[in-house]
């Protein structure tokens, strides 16, 4: 049977695959075996190229022969009705890399670093208030969602009086009501008109936080537009900053808490958090599914498979931070695991720029928690866990806790 014939005959998948709580479903390590680029088709859009090895998933994250420009407009695989504008996720260079070089004059370590006894001090606040209502709590609603929408809203000089209206926003673009209707045109018009008057009294009465310093960031006269600042401030910070450490804190507690062996280890040894905090983020899917295709400008081979000039292919993150070519025991947790090149914030161009805040987040969170509540655990144990999988993070949408 000839390549092209192989491809025609293989079948497409429904995709996501099955989830269930921080497992990944074990059809990514067959598909890496026997079928790594295989077709999915998820709820809306043209089917698509799943690659699932760590090394085609890095290719398509970085090579020039694919697009996210190109998916603007087009039927591109989606896991909600709606198709919207991807902003800064939507560009490829030399727009992206614009961008990339003028938000970073903003986003430096030396801002992150600075940050960290604030993130530090506000753990401890989260935590004396559970404590003061105690001794039960819902880490999720009391600790996990609380923390990144107050560091976000810090950074970028949001009011404290609207941050309940910024948790509305952010929950409500990622979860899956927004598969159907139009509660997400809704949400992001209300976001953006938002966002767009926080800039205009930026521009008027300049300050040193965040979107402060992206309205005044320059490069050889070169400028963010008032479009460009709205988009990334408000969807790519604010709702991606939010969201994922939202998702990714309550997973990783609930890993520790049903591995005491893991839990043990780290009371012991808290200087391995930032490995562990690495490996959580190798380990646990945060994704509910790999998303932004990247459409392929010519052919490209993988393998014995050809992919075809105008194809969307999706790069399956969780899959690749799998992969036994490149992690020894893929299936086990280590924290102490060197070199770790997992690929939970993607990769290349598109790498998330938001990364060393939320490994900031993550870090601090969970050394405050296992610092301050040295009994923790599940208070109904696992089953007592609630579940999401929305249209873009997975993971509790409620954990009750107790010390």
């Amino acid at each position: 049977m000839s390549v092209q014939a192989r491809v025609q005959d293989r079948r497409v998948r429904d995709y996501p695959f099955d989830m269930h709580e921080t497992s990944v479903s074990p059809l990514y390590a067959t598909l890496r075996r026997e079928e790594p680029m295989s077709r999915v088709q998820l709820a809306y859009g043209e089917p698509a190229w799943l690659a699932t090895r760590h090394a085609d998933v890095k290719l398509v994250l970085t090579d020039p022969r694919f697009s996210r420009e190109i998916a603007q407009g087009l039927d591109q695989p989606r896991m909600r009705r709606q198709s919207t504008g991807d902003g800064i996720m939507g560009m490829d260079p030399p727009d992206h890399t614009r961008l990339r070089r003028l938000v970073g004059k903003a986003f430096t370590m030396r801002r992150m670093n600075q940050m960290r006894a604030g993130v530090q001090a506000l753990a401890d606040r989260l935590i004396d208030d559970m404590v003061e209502r105690g001794p039960r709590a819902d880490l999720v609603e009391d600790f996990a969602r609380l923390l990144p929408v107050n560091v976000i809203c810090d950074l970028l000089g949001v009011p404290y009086s609207d941050r309940d209206v910024f948790r509305t926003w952010t929950e409500g673009v990622t979860n899956d009501a927004t598969m159907k209707g139009d509660v997400l045109f809704e949400i992001g018009d209300e976001l953006d008109k938002y966002m767009a008057d926080l800039v205009a009294r930026r521009r008027k009465e300049p300050t040193d936080d965040l979107l402060g310093a992206l309205v005044f960031a320059r490069d050889n006269g070169d400028k963010l537009d008032d479009t460009e600042l709205i988009s990334l401030a408000g969807a790519g910070l604010l709702t991606g900053g939010v969201e994922t450490v939202a998702s990714a804190l309550p997973s990783f507690v609930f890993t520790l808490l049903t591995r005491p062996e893991l839990l043990e280890q780290l009371r012991k040894s808290p200087e391995l958090m930032p490995g562990a905090v690495e490996e959580l983020l190798r380990y646990v899917p945060i994704n509910t599914a790999a998303m932004f295709a990247r459409y392929a400008l010519e052919d490209v081979r993988f393998g014995d498979t050809v992919v075809r000039t105008g194809d969307p292919v999706l790069a399956a993150l969780h899959a690749a931070n799998r992969d036994p070519e490149v992690f020894d025991d893929p299936e086990t947790i280590d924290f102490t695991r060197s070199p770790n090149p997992h690929v939970a914030f993607g990769h290349g161009p598109h790498h998330c720029i938001g990364a060393q805040l939320a490994r900031l987040e993550l870090q601090e969170s969970l050394t405050a928690l296992l610092a301050r509540l040295p009994e923790l655990r599940l208070a109904d144990g696992a089953e007592g866990v609630e579940w999401k999988y929305g249209v873009i993070v997975r993971g509790p949408s409620t954990l009750p806790i107790t010390w």
